[in-house]
């Protein structure tokens, strides 16, 4: 299948890859046509999506079931008035129906517009209006249809609600808006595909950030966008025909695209999902003992939960390579998961905005804590307040250069928002507005956000630098660094920290000068928080980032 996509289809060393690595872009590309159905012409019998839950349920549908039932579900779709362009709102944990609808929906063209299950009311007014959403299919949840419910009056462009579940909601479809899914989907005609193909700068998909601050933005995708992340599953996630892939993460969350669609199909591989309520690291481990999964990918919280099980009692032997995105990755965490499994975790960076930009590559040797180097797909550079370049050893913004073409992968724009575009996209670059240095073999290091960066008595301290030294202290299970506004210092170094069960007894002024005293050893000694504050747990975006400025504004309010 790659081949169809690239010039040269694998790759030794990084200077290969950097050298050598170019796409063959189709024209009017539509993953679900020229991917999946391909797949289903290829290898009909192939076992394109294994999906279980918690309550023991299980599924495995072949790659010609799933073509089947993607265009049984874009005939039903359209039967409801759905086209191209159309914005439509998926709502669907990580039930089963969202793969078939995620594909469905690319077969019309119709726009996709991924959100968690944790939506507020307001929150959906909110997306509804601002991206002018249609329709929204949504999971059998008592609290998502209510809010659901309590957002249509003030969201007059939804003209449909699709529930899906195992009973029929026709007692709420008073107004004509609401479907039921089981009981319309499988008596739509035969699926005809439209004559109208999509062009490759059409959108595809928009995500709504959790940004750490403000409303969330729409970062709107082109269909190239899926093609983007064949680096990311075939070359960072080192996947193949065989490969049985589980990446932990929300359907809501731009990392489900990352690790649970695009990339993994792409290399022909297996998707795993278990679909669950409730994280339970037991459970986690159980489910890829019994499955014999190959390879994992998850943010390094999840790997912090895992490392504080006793992985012996585990059979993990199917484990063949694993993979982490989402925040940085702290070197304690990466060593300890290393000692226990054998296995070295390679890392990945990238935003809602972007495919992986930067990586951990099969034929590199990681360095823990390192994002990797930049993916060949993106150019990428380092720069100062100024706008010139870093030199190695420099700490500067991760820009993205866009002068001589737009990568393929990086989104279109925030969508209805020129004047965001307009700030982060400009002069030929794209600023992620995350900081890092370059070592002299061209690793990245994480230093954070640059709103995050502290300024304390002339010294600038990146909050991850204090958060490894503070995560390699076994009392410590997470925690978020931000600085504290002090009139001899400007700012002053503060820990806010979750501690683990067996220590929350001992939270007191002995362990906050226990943990000082070792991130001066851990660290430049200057760096050590002078306030530390335990809390049961860190204020997080709905996609699961540390919100440093809820922190900050606490602090503030607190005078």
């Amino acid at each position: 299948m790659i081949e169809r996509f690239l010039r040269q289809t694998s790759f030794t060393s990084v200077e290969d890859y950097n050298q050598n690595l170019s796409f063959i872009i189709p024209e009017h590309f539509n993953f679900a046509y020229d991917v999946m159905d391909e797949w289903a012409k290829e290898k009909p019998e192939g076992l394109a999506l294994l999906w279980t839950n918690d309550q023991g349920k299980e599924i495995r549908t072949t790659f010609a079931e799933l073509k089947e039932q993607t265009d049984q579900a874009a005939s039903y779709l359209q039967s409801l008035g759905i086209g191209a362009g159309d914005p439509v709102m998926l709502i669907l944990k990580r039930h089963y129906e969202w793969w078939v609808t995620m594909l469905a929906l690319h077969k019309l063209a119709a726009v996709t517009i991924p959100a968690t299950h944790m939506l507020t009311k307001h929150d959906l007014v909110y997306r509804n209006t601002r991206a002018s959403v249609k329709a929204i299919i949504c999971a059998d949840d008592e609290y998502i249809t209510s809010q659901i419910a309590l957002s249509l009056p003030e969201s007059p462009t939804v003209e449909a609600v699709v529930v899906v579940g195992d009973e029929s909601q026709s007692h709420q479809n008073q107004s004509g808006i609401w479907h039921d899914w089981r009981s319309e989907w499988q008596q739509a005609p035969v699926f005809v595909r439209p004559e109208k193909k999509n062009d490759n700068d059409d959108t595809m998909m928009m995500y709504f950030t959790s940004g750490t601050s403000g409303e969330p933005k729409m970062v709107a995708h082109d269909f190239l966008y899926a093609l983007g992340h064949l680096t990311t599953g075939v070359f960072w996630h080192n996947l193949h025909e065989g490969s049985l892939h589980l990446t932990v993460a929300d359907t809501g969350w731009g990392k489900a695209a990352w690790g649970k669609l695009y990339g993994q199909w792409l290399a022909g591989a297996t998707i795993f999902v278990f679909d669950h309520e409730k994280f339970n690291a037991d459970t986690l481990l159980r489910q890829i003992e019994k499955y014999r999964v190959t390879s994992f990918c998850a943010p390094p919280t999840i790997y912090r939960f895992m490392i504080r099980e006793d992985l012996s009692r585990y059979d993990l032997s199917s484990l063949e390579y694993c993979t982490t995105a989402g925040e940085a990755l702290n070197p304690a965490v990466f060593d300890k998961f290393k000692e226990k499994t054998g296995i070295q975790m390679m890392e990945g960076f990238g935003q809602t905005e972007t495919t992986m930009t930067l990586g951990t590559f099969p034929w590199m040797t990681p360095k823990p804590g390192s994002m990797g180097i930049p993916n060949a797909q993106y150019d990428i550079d380092l720069v100062k307040a100024d706008g010139t370049p870093c030199e190695d050893g420099e700490k500067g913004e991760i820009v993205i250069r866009t002068d001589k073409h737009k990568p393929i992968g990086l989104f279109k724009g925030y969508y209805r928002d020129d004047e965001k575009t307009q700030e982060a996209w400009h002069d030929g670059f794209y600023h992620t507005g995350d900081m890092a240095w370059r070592d002299e073999d061209g690793y990245y290091w994480f230093e954070g956000r640059i709103d995050d960066v502290i300024k304390s008595s002339g010294y600038r301290i990146g909050p991850f630098e204090v958060e490894s030294a503070l995560m390699t202290h076994p009392a410590v299970v997470e925690c978020a660094i931000t600085g504290v506004p002090d009139d001899i210092r400007g700012m002053v170094v503060k820990a806010t920290v979750v501690l683990g069960k067996e220590w929350k007894d001992k939270a007191g002024e002995a362990l906050v000068k226990e943990l000082q005293q070792h991130v001066k050893k851990e660290t430049a000694p200057y760096k050590y928080p002078r306030i530390v504050e335990f809390v049961d747990e860190l204020p997080k975006t709905i996609s699961g980032k540390i919100r440093r400025v809820e922190i900050r504004r606490k602090d503030a309010e607190k005078g």
